[in-house]
């Protein structure tokens, strides 16, 4: 015989089924407070206009967390408010100076990865410079010896078998400082955002042939997420959440339907370019489609950043991947979208 339920028995039912919806992972009860989380991100201009993205669509606030963003351009500060636990992860930065502080008993894991293929391209304003070779006994803007931006120029001066004992590498600051140096006629050459390439006559530079990084140097892993280990032990919900919101960012940002957000994002970290800029910026990332969306990074990936340590003495061996890396945050934060 048909059970027939009471009105009583019915209401029950249904509140217990929407309680059951408010309580998926990554979503949170109507009225519960979200959680605070601290992300601290290099500071490049497509980071910037990333974070302005974020902020506009509220992807952290989806997964109940309510964010604080700081934009670092020093690796080593960045690396401290880590540790020290100021900062509760670094989701979008370079990865290399992270292996020696691991070496010397860092507690750190790299959790995932935000930029697959370098977003940057070498360019000069010199009409002499017209290859690689050309940049023997002359001047380079990049960050410090050893950040990342200096590591990738001399792995793809490397690449074309340029004496890089013959150049000249001068600290110049951000991407943007570096760019401007260029510009400026200050250095020879000097690595900035790949997406000037279209713009370049703009500005009276010109990019170095075999400079565009996004094609020579597709291997590189330009940038990753990474945390305390404490963190994972002590808050462990908290990074998925937060490394499903990055997720889900870059798949709007990397989608037809992130087009006009985008723009408008970029616009409110950069008022002054022009319309052609900002969709310079776009079209890059629809052509080499650079960022993680599944979060993941090989072992290969791993050897390769830490080979190339080795090989600039930061670091004295090649640790296993399993020793450096935790990919269950990633693999758990996919599994919440």
């Amino acid at each position: 015989m048909p059970q027939t339920l009471s009105r009583r028995d019915l209401l029950l039912s249904v509140s217990a089924a929407a309680l059951a919806c408010t309580l998926l992972p990554g979503r949170r009860a109507f009225g519960a407070a979200a959680t605070p989380v601290s992300i601290a991100n290099a500071a490049g201009g497509l980071n910037l206009t990333m974070t302005a993205l974020m902020k506009r669509m509220k992807f952290m606030e989806s997964f109940g967390l309510e964010p604080t963003f700081l934009n670092v351009a020093d690796g080593s500060r960045m690396l401290g408010a880590v540790l020290n636990g100021s900062v509760d992860a670094s989701l979008m930065s370079g990865l290399s100076e992270l292996f020696p502080a691991m070496e010397h008993g860092g507690a750190i894991k790299i959790i995932g990865c935000s930029t697959l293929t370098p977003t940057i391209a070498l360019f000069s304003g010199k009409p002499y410079i017209n290859s690689l070779k050309d940049l023997e006994g002359r001047t380079i803007g990049t960050g410090s010896i050893g950040a990342l931006t200096h590591q990738i120029v001399v792995t793809l001066l490397r690449k074309y078998n340029v004496d890089v004992t013959k150049v000249r590498f001068v600290n110049v600051g951000s991407s943007a400082d570096i760019f401007r140096a260029v510009s400026q006629g200050t250095v020879d050459a000097g690595p900035a955002a790949a997406a000037l390439i279209s713009q370049a006559d703009h500005f009276k530079v010109h990019l170095v042939p075999q400079g565009n990084m996004a094609v020579e140097l597709r291997g590189f892993t330009f940038q990753g997420s990474w945390c305390a280990q404490k963190k994972i032990e002590t808050n462990r919900d908290l990074i998925v959440r937060s490394m499903a919101a990055q997720a889900k960012l870059y798949r709007f940002a990397q989608s037809p339907e992130g087009k006009g957000p985008f723009i408008e994002a970029r616009q409110s970290i950069f008022p002054n370019q022009e319309a052609s800029d900002h969709q310079a910026e776009w079209d890059f990332i629809q052509s080499y489609k650079p960022f993680a969306t599944d979060l993941l990074i090989t072992p290969d990936r791993i050897q390769f950043l830490q080979q190339m340590n080795v090989e600039f003495k930061m670091q004295s061996k090649v640790m296993p991947f399993e020793q450096v890396t935790d990919m269950s945050i990633a693999k758990d934060a996919i599994k919440l979208l």
